[in-house]
């Protein structure tokens, strides 16, 4: 239990001890101890508990308040609920205003004459700590806006709500190196320095994945990201024995396993990732984390079948968190999509769907043959009727996927609706899926024997829609990605430069020659033409707009011009 001060009056009168009585208050050792309790409990799946001994006193210790905001918020970035996500800002809120309170009231006259005189700003242990609780709640606030909104405007307001953090973080990066040398490393001051590398690093790896245009922006805001630095700072936290040290870790583990997957070219760094869970996997064997992100890794190296057996170990291991189920049904869905299974991968888009309102379970049911598809009961048609009515929102905004998903279905809107193409397969590359399944030959091959059999019937339809040039450059740039994944880069090319010269016959999906543009760039980087590749990737970044899911491809277009630049400049030296 944390160590509780109070004080009273000895006196009998009551006025003069209600006068006299003082808040309890947690000190900073006390806190620090209550934290790691509360990681380890939620390391060993005991969630409910870690939040009941944070909860009571998050109003009176920055460390409880930062931690109960903490857990809120990753529940909500797991679900995209509307409800967590107004409990997560509240709890946000709430935690900037206890940690406000412990931070160091410095006047305008004080930090003059500590300029004017160069002198060590003086402050306490405490107001160092509170410092960085406010930072990391403000990144925390942050992030939340990213989460609800990808738009352009989005990340520019998210990247204004985290200017105070930005600062606040530098400001604890000085204070760290200003005190690193003239003070003992105490378990307090080692747990500051985690946090600050787990700030600094978090900041600059986060910035460094911003499209050029929004970083020139946040750059003359003040902002500046670098990725080795964030790297670093990053594993320096991550080896450190510190309260942070898990959450450097976990932040490594999503910027290989996550973020450059669906925000990049589709490569992580799977080997680091396994080095960086290893430890933990050894403490917290059945920890639902680790076993979900030992799954990960798997689908990441194309090995399907022990993924989706740590996913079933992972649901299994608690009931607390049914976000972690959502998480597993969702890796599920999309590793049996991988190897076309479409019955089973119908089972968990149902699930997702009745369970946390989610709108994509029409797209795998269009994959079935028909009498797989009967033995659901379901309507494809009244499905992709009701997606409209199922879109996630926040703030009053659609989350962009959800947004894509209800775009692509209003062809069923029509008394006589239009049937999709291989949606499932469209929102495997939405989601970047190809670059998973292309690690399995044997797979990549089945998928493109499901396009070719799409190619063939919409080139033999009787009475073909007015979608049909979509249609058909769709099947065209999905082939093309098989092909190049399979190694056929002409075969694959000419199906991307098929896609370039119906530009002005697409009708509806805009979206189709951007991307294509940018996966021909990447074609020719992987023929060895690094020239040639950055001229059609800074195409496809300039010369369109105002299409689904631009800001996602310009993430790509960030991630893949890097590459190819740092590989041309590693080449030269």
């Amino acid at each position: 239990m944390a160590q509780v001060e109070k004080t009273s009056s000895e006196t009998k009168n009551e006025d003069t001890f209600a006068s006299s009585f003082v808040a309890p208050k947690v000190d900073l050792k006390g806190a620090l101890k209550e934290s790691f309790m509360a990681l380890n409990l939620f390391l060993h799946n005991k969630f409910f508990e870690a939040v009941e001994l944070l909860k009571p006193w998050r109003k009176d210790s920055m460390y409880h308040a930062m931690g109960y905001s903490s857990i809120m918020t990753m529940q909500a970035g797991m679900t995209f609920a509307p409800k967590d996500l107004e409990t997560a800002t509240a709890a946000l809120e709430e935690a900037l205003v206890t940690c406000q309170r412990f931070r160091r009231k410095a006047t305008f006259v004080k930090a003059v004459s500590n300029i004017i005189s160069r002198r060590v700003e003086q402050v306490t242990e405490e107001e160092m700590h509170a410092e960085l609780c406010y930072a990391e709640v403000l990144l925390l606030r942050g992030a939340l806006t990213f989460i609800g909104d990808e738009s352009v405007i989005g990340f520019i307001k998210g990247g204004m709500k985290m200017r105070a953090s930005y600062q606040a973080f530098k400001h604890c990066q000085e204070l760290l190196n200003t005190y690193k040398t003239l003070t003992e490393e105490s378990d307090t001051f080692r747990n500051f320095a985690g946090g600050v590398n787990m700030g600094i690093g978090s900041f600059n790896l986060m910035l460094s994945l911003f499209p050029a245009r929004v970083l020139r922006l946040l750059e003359f805001l003040g902002f500046a990201g670098n990725r080795e630095v964030g790297l670093s700072q990053l594993r320096e936290g991550a080896t450190k024995s510190s309260l942070r040290s898990i959450l450097s870790t976990l932040t490594l583990l999503m910027f290989h396993l996550y973020t450059s997957v669906i925000l990049g070219t589709g490569e992580g760094n799977v080997a680091e990732a396994e080095t960086l869970l290893a430890p933990y996997v050894d403490q917290f064997p059945n920890g639902a984390l680790m076993l979900f992100y030992t799954a990960r890794i798997a689908v990441l190296k194309g090995n399907f079948k022990l993924a989706q057996q740590k996913f079933a170990e992972c649901i299994v291991a608690q009931q607390e968190w049914y976000q972690i189920h959502h998480l597993c049904y969702w890796e599920l869905m999309w590793s049996h999509s991988f190897q076309q299974n479409w019955l089973e991968a119908y089972h968990y888009a149902d699930l997702l769907c009745k369970e946390s309102k989610w709108s994509q379970k029409a797209s795998i049911l269009t994959m079935m043959a028909d009498e797989e598809a009967m033995k659901t009961g379901e309507q494809v048609e009244n499905l992709f009727r009701q997606v409209e009515g199922l879109r996630l929102k926040f703030a009053g905004k659609s989350v962009p996927t959800e947004k894509f998903a209800a775009q692509k279905a209003k062809r069923y809107s029509d008394p006589d609706p239009s049937k999709l193409v291989i949606p499932a397969l469209e929102m495997m590359y939405v989601w970047n899926g190809f670059a998973i399944v292309g690690k399995r030959p044997e797979l990549t091959e089945n998928i493109l024997n499901t396009i070719l059999k799409a190619e063939d019937q919409l080139a033999n339809d009787p009475n073909p829609s007015a979608y049909l040039t979509d249609d058909q450059c769709l099947v065209q740039m999905l082939k093309g990605l098989c092909l190049r994944h399979l190694g056929r880069l002409l075969d694959a090319e000419s199906c991307f430069t098929y896609v370039i010269l119906n530009e002005k016959n697409i009708k509806h999906d805009a979206y189709l020659v951007p991307f294509v543009t940018y996966e021909l760039g990447l074609l020719y980087n992987q023929q060895g033409d690094a020239k040639k590749a950055i001229t059609y990737i800074e195409n496809a970044k300039l010369n369109y707009k105002d299409y689904s899911m631009e800001s996602r491809l310009h993430f790509r277009i960030h991630a893949a011009l890097s590459s190819i630049r740092n590989s041309v400049k590693s080449t030269m030296e």
